[in-house]
């Protein structure tokens, strides 16, 4: 047995755990340089608000409801997202965390009484974070997924026992079962597989024909087989990437090689923090893909040794950027992407290379304490700048509440 976690909202929710006042309103969370419309509250989804609008085209709507409007705050979203995982593993050890906002749980030990371990994990949850979540509990993990969607309009947590599941999956458009993607809705609409019901009672032999072995597995979960164990291991990471649009165009080579610096020293805070190394290094850049003349070149460089160095990684990443930049071009976009990602436990040394004294390591360690301590950036290398003018737009971003000591929450006792 399988219980889906699924925070309702997640964005606007963490919102407003900091901003009690917005319960009740209608809130939108916006993406990178407050382009689009990423989140949404039940009550703006009312309002008829789609997800992924670019946030211009709603902004009459936005000021005739006085929708409360907000910049996307991955900080503190990111550290919401841990501290709900971390509460979930301490009601139920045995979880897959599946998204920043979705985690699956081993419910095998709680076939006696299901409704009442989860409603007991919702309060806790609710509890210890100030995070609404919804949990859908089933015998699969497909059918928790479709249990949840019925947890979101039953009180929060829906059990789909097995008596259910034939009514259920009767009114289940085929294209909303998990892992059913638009193209494969239509070709099982081909095939007069409309409902997920249908899909259930599928010939397995013309689905592994038709398709693969992927939805013959998604039709036996549907049938109550459980095909799709809790991963509880997470597979090791292939390559990491860094990209930011810009609040404002760049056209200098020294403002290109303070973001691409920015986005290197995030990276490499990133690989550090995840015990890994790079060895092969790729610096993008974009010009505005919607104007004449679209031009996305990249430059590419291995390394001798893998590294999680942030100078190291910097002395590559400038080189490549000035082999891309041609004067005259208007950029919009770059980005780092590191790939042969490694442990820093099995590194193999180079010939051609000193191997060092381990100075290098001591001195990226200190620098993330300080940086932990005092904020991001409080310690960085020269490379990136002081003045910023080209930093993405956000300016509707809510304080750090969780991760920064200068945007603690201030609790004002009434005299």
């Amino acid at each position: 047995m399988f219980a889906l976690v699924d925070c309702n909202n997640f964005y606007v929710s963490c919102e407003r755990v900091f901003n009690p006042k917005l319960q009740g309103q209608p809130v939108v969370v916006l993406s990178n340089n407050d382009g689009c419309v990423i989140a949404r509250s039940p009550e703006a989804k009312a309002l008829g608000i789609p997800m992924g609008i670019p946030f211009f085209k709603v902004k009459d709507l936005v000021t005739q409801h006085q929708i409360q409007v907000f910049s996307s705050n991955y900080a503190l979203y990111g550290d919401m997202s841990q501290r709900v995982m971390q509460t979930l593993a301490t009601l139920c050890p045995e979880l897959e965390v599946y998204s920043i906002d979705e985690a699956f749980l081993d419910f095998s030990g709680f076939q006696a009484q299901p409704l009442q371990q989860g409603q007991l994990i919702r309060q806790t949850v609710g509890q210890w974070t100030g995070i609404p979540v919804s949990i859908g509990i089933a015998a699969t993990k497909v059918l928790a997924k479709v249990a949840n969607k019925l947890a979101k309009q039953n009180g929060g947590v829906f059990v789909l026992s097995p008596s259910k599941v034939p009514e259920v999956l009767a009114t289940l458009p085929v294209e909303d079962v998990w892992g059913i993607s638009g193209r494969w809705g239509q070709r099982l609409r081909a095939l007069k597989i409309n409902t997920a019901a249908e899909l259930q009672s599928a010939n397995l032999a013309l689905i592994r024909q038709q398709f693969n072995v992927v939805l013959e597995r998604i039709v036996r979960e549907l049938r109550g087989e459980s095909c799709l164990p809790l991963e509880s291991i997470v597979n090791p990471q292939q390559s990491l990437v860094v990209s930011r649009s810009f609040g404002q165009p760049i056209t200098t080579l020294p403002e290109l090689k303070q973001a691409v610096a920015t986005y290197v020293s995030r990276a490499a805070e990133k690989l550090r923090s995840r015990q890994l190394t790079t060895s092969y290094l790729t610096v993008f850049v974009r010009t505005n893909r919607f104007q004449e003349n679209y031009e996305a070149p990249s430059a590419s460089q291995g390394l001798l040794t893998p590294t999680s160095h942030t100078g190291k990684l910097l002395e590559v990443a400038l080189r490549c950027t000035e082999s891309i930049y041609q004067p005259g071009r208007v950029y919009k976009k770059a980005g780092v992407l590191l790939q042969g990602l490694g442990s820093t436990q099995l590194v193999q040394q180079s010939l051609f290379e000193e191997t060092g004294d381990g100075k290098g390591e001591v001195l990226m360690a200190t620098i993330d304490r300080i940086n932990r301590k005092f904020g991001r950036q409080s310690l960085k290398y020269g490379a990136v700048g002081t003045t910023q003018a080209w930093v993405m737009r956000s300016e509707r971003r809510t304080p750090q509440y969780t991760t920064r000591w200068q945007d603690l929450p201030l609790v004002l006792a009434r005299s």
